[in-house]
């Protein structure tokens, strides 16, 4: 198995997005389904998107709160691996939509201070994956792909019981850095390598899978 750090790219859009994160190294497919996100896709668009994924890189479907309903709709028509719940789902409601999807369910988590830390733990012994994300402000539109990034020190020597995947703010810049405070083996970005809300910029993707040290850009 490799050594590299598996790279997650959110929030992608389009198939020449999706070709080039392929290409350049990246581990994880992300896209978003809510409906404030200037990443959201409708489920048509991410059908076609999804398909145009190749063989081997993860599908990861990021939902806010939804209900049964609607992700019933969302996996009957989209080609998915794995879902990534961002919103504020309990540690039950992963364990439920877990067993009804049959799914491997990821549980964003957002962390501001210590006092966030206990609901990493609690969320690691029912989910697949855990997602360290940065915690929106309060006045905040959307719950992640904000750009804002946390103190990484309050992680730093911390592990659980499952893979985990660091995300909030993360950049070409300081993606380096982050991974050699924090020990993470996974990363996550959205924001952090578009040239507008939602659209991936692929120089900056190559940079920043070079820089976590995933495959070098090609």
């Amino acid at each position: 198995m490799s050594d590299s750090i598996r790279v997650k790219i959110c929030g992608l859009t389009s198939p020449a997005a999706i070709e080039a994160a392929a290409r350049l190294g990246a581990s994880y497919m992300g896209f978003v389904f809510f409906p404030r996100s200037p990443r959201h896709l409708e489920i048509e668009t991410a059908c076609t998107l999804a398909m145009a994924v190749p063989p081997g890189l993860a599908k990861v479907a990021l939902t806010v709160d939804a209900d049964d309903a609607a992700l019933e709709a969302l996996l009957d028509r989209v080609p998915i691996d794995m879902l990534q719940l961002h919103g504020q789902e309990s540690p039950d409601r992963v364990a439920e939509l877990r067993a009804r999807f049959g799914l491997p369910v990821m549980k964003a988590v957002g962390v501001a201070d210590e006092a966030d830390l206990p609901a990493l733990a609690d969320h690691a012994r029912v989910a697949d994956q855990i997602l360290v994300d940065a915690k929106p402000p309060k006045d905040a539109a959307l719950p992640g792909g904000n750009g804002l990034a946390f103190d990484w020190r309050l992680i730093a020597g911390r592990r659980w019981p499952v893979p985990w995947m660091l995300a909030g703010g993360l950049t070409p810049g300081n993606v380096a850095e982050a991974i050699a405070l924090t020990g993470a083996r996974q990363v996550d970005v959205s924001s952090g390598v578009e040239s507008a809300p939602g659209v991936k910029d692929e120089a900056l993707m190559g940079r920043f899978i070079a820089a976590a040290g995933g495959k070098e850009k090609t």
